[in-house]
């Protein structure tokens, strides 16, 4: 990239324009800044960023230069830097940067860009996002990619990559070298966490609320998932009832499951856990009570579903299936409990490849490396929440896994069973074992059950 003088196109930021009145006194909207004092030159840019993008001249009026910073503090615009006619990169702010734009002589060479840094498209536009950033840098030029992963002494010195790395250094998109490993917050942190957390959490990308939360985004273009999955093939296995009733009465008390639950991780296998057991548990955990439906004159109408955990706009994405080993009463293999006829659905065979893969890495966490008598794979139907809400529904959903979880380590404790959550699950042998699309139905939890030993 040749050595070319370069300059800024300022454009006003989504949402934002200049309420102009008498006596040099302007209002940013939406920020709702009020500017006094405001000289011609002054008024004359805000009329023209009103009226579409202008280049300033850096250098040749300190009161516009200082206006301009202004605006850039209030996040008001949007800059464009090119090359003569060429664009390079835009920054897009969402909030007000920490700090002035820095001299470009003023930033350091040992500069690295962010871990947290995520380069991906939107649409059809390069869009490099960093949840620490107050901006995001659009990509308009291929040969800024490999600028920016080129920063540091021996990178180019040509006038374009200085104010590159200067744009980078000011947006947070590149540190010091070495800092992100130097100093233990940054290094904590996965770089995929952080993009998720910030992603799918009210902040500055989502106080609008435009594109976050129960946007229903879907509907006009999609229809609902239905709240009930597709039924396995093959003989179902019928599940006792409990008789709640007496429970009421004779159950442990809330208090005393809380107290006592804790994660148990040796199992007697001479004295397994029964379809009973397993029946009443699924049943007080899990099963499908009832389901509410709206819009019932759509092609496929809005079904809302009630289990005793609760569930985010009652839209219970979450499956649960059921890897028996050994259980009295049941044969072993894989197999989906239907949550609304209360049965077993077979899967697939306990000694399938997948199945195994799946069964695994539970040993890793219980005692002298024994295999659960029946490990509970919570599953979520994505679909299901992902029509409704935007940016938070993996949130939720993992959410909603420790409801069920916690619901579950409950009532097995009530019951006088033994279970622990498992942290991890493999979800590439789910989709082998069940034949689903990981996007459409995903393992995301799953819970060791059984009878304890002692």
């Amino acid at each position: 990239m040749s050595d070319i003088a370069v300059h800024t196109v300022y454009t006003l930021a989504p949402g934002a324009r200049f309420l102009l009145g008498g006596g040099g006194v302007a209002v940013v909207l939406p920020a709702k800044k009020r500017l006094e004092k405001l000289t011609r030159p002054q008024l004359a840019v805000l009329r023209s960023l009103n009226a579409g993008p202008i280049t300033v001249s850096e250098g040749s009026d300190a009161h516009v230069d200082g206006l301009v910073e202004l605006l850039i503090g209030a996040g008001a615009v949007s800059m464009t830097v090119s090359a003569g006619s060429r664009e390079l990169y835009s920054l897009r702010p969402f909030r007000r940067p920490p700090t002035a734009r820095p001299a470009v002589a003023d930033v350091s060479d040992e500069v690295e860009l962010s871990r947290f840094t995520v380069i991906r498209r939107e649409g059809g536009t390069v869009v490099a996002e960093n949840p620490r950033s107050w901006c995001d840098i659009e990509i308009h030029d291929p040969e800024i990619l490999a600028a920016a992963s080129g920063l540091g002494s021996d990178s180019p010195q040509t006038a374009v990559h200085r104010r590159l790395r200067s744009d980078l250094v000011w947006s947070g998109h590149a540190v010091a070298a070495g800092r992100e490993r130097a100093d233990f917050p940054t290094r904590s942190w996965g770089p995929h966490e952080l993009w998720f957390h910030r992603h799918s959490t009210v902040g500055d990308r989502a106080t609008n609320w435009q594109h976050f939360g129960p946007t229903r985004w879907a509907d006009g273009e999609f229809e609902p998932v239905p709240a009930r999955p597709d039924i396995y093939p093959g003989e179902p296995v019928a599940l006792p009832q409990p008789d709640l009733s007496a429970l009421r009465t004779s159950d442990q008390s809330l208090t005393a499951v809380v107290e006592d639950r804790k994660s148990v991780r040796d199992f007697d296998d001479a004295h397994p856990i029964s379809l009973t057991e397993l029946g009443e548990l699924l049943f007080r955990c899990a099963r499908t009570r009832s389901v509410r439906t709206v819009n019932a004159d759509r092609p496929v109408p809005e079904e809302l579903p009630s289990r005793p955990y609760p569930s985010g706009g009652s839209l219970y994405e979450l499956e649960i299936y059921p890897v028996v080993r050994t259980a009295d009463g049941v044969e072993p293999g894989m197999y989906h409990y239907d949550s609304v006829d209360h049965v077993l659905r077979p899967v697939a065979p306990y000694d399938s490849p997948a199945v195994a893969r799946l069964v695994a890495p539970a040993s890793l966490t219980l005692a002298d490396g024994q295999l659960p008598q029946v490990l509970l794979v919570l599953a979520a139907r994505p679909g299901r929440i992902m029509w409704t809400y935007e940016q938070m529904p993996y949130a939720v959903i993992l959410k909603h896994v420790g409801v069920l979880t916690q619901t579950l380590y409950l009532t097995a404790t009530a019951m006088g069973l033994g279970g622990v959550a498992q942290g991890y699950g493999d979800t590439a042998a789910f989709g082998e074992a069940t034949g689903t699309d990981e996007l459409v139905e995903c393992n995301v939890g799953s819970f060791v059950v059984g009878t304890p030993r002692g």
